[in-house]
């Protein structure tokens, strides 16, 4: 996949390998070298970047679901289980197995606050020396923000216990023809 596109709006995005948020201008020319998870990473004149399928229309594409439907729980709680589907989006650019399959989640917990929730996320890399870590956890953190009742998220980098392939799961290890 390397589709040229124009960009009919301003967008933001997320820059690659940094995590930075960034402004692309309407007018700037991009092309779409991967589309996983409902983002589309995008190769631009400096660089590369992430957009969120809420702009989409900007690519010219057509947005996919970007979550399920849903109310929050009683006392406006989050659906845990909404919060791993959204995690279940986010991809390495390198990688074509989402973050949850290949076990760089460690831990996820919903934290009652004083006004909402926060989605605290516990995850590693597949080496400590990737720079993708802080796009990565960017990504996440923008997922989960979109469960009804998240008011905040909080995606740290751990690195103990260290990755190794035996943390990913039997269907990512599949995609990856380990099995």
């Amino acid at each position: 996949m390397n589709k040229e596109r124009i960009l009919s709006r301003d967008v933001s995005a997320t820059q690659i390998p940094s995590g930075d948020r960034i402004v692309l201008p309407a007018g700037t020319k991009v092309h779409i070298t991967q589309t996983l998870g409902g983002s589309y990473t995008v190769m631009i004149d400096f660089g590369l970047a992430r957009i969120d399928s809420r702009d989409a229309d900007a690519l010219g594409e057509t947005a996919a679901d970007e979550i399920k439907q849903a109310t929050p729980g009683p006392g406006g709680a989050p659906d845990p289980e909404l919060v791993w589907d959204q995690l279940k989006k986010v991809y390495d650019p390198e990688i074509p197995v989402n973050i949850v399959d290949l076990g760089l989640v460690y831990s996820m917990d919903v934290e009652k606050l004083d006004a909402g929730y926060r989605v605290n996320v516990s995850m590693t890399l597949t080496a400590p020396g990737c720079g993708m870590g802080p796009a990565i956890a960017e990504d996440a953190r923008s997922k989960i923000l979109l469960v009804p009742g998240v008011t905040s998220a909080d995606v740290r980098l751990v690195w103990d216990p260290a990755w190794n392939q035996s943390m990913i799961s039997e269907e990512g290890k599949m995609r990856l023809g380990l099995v």
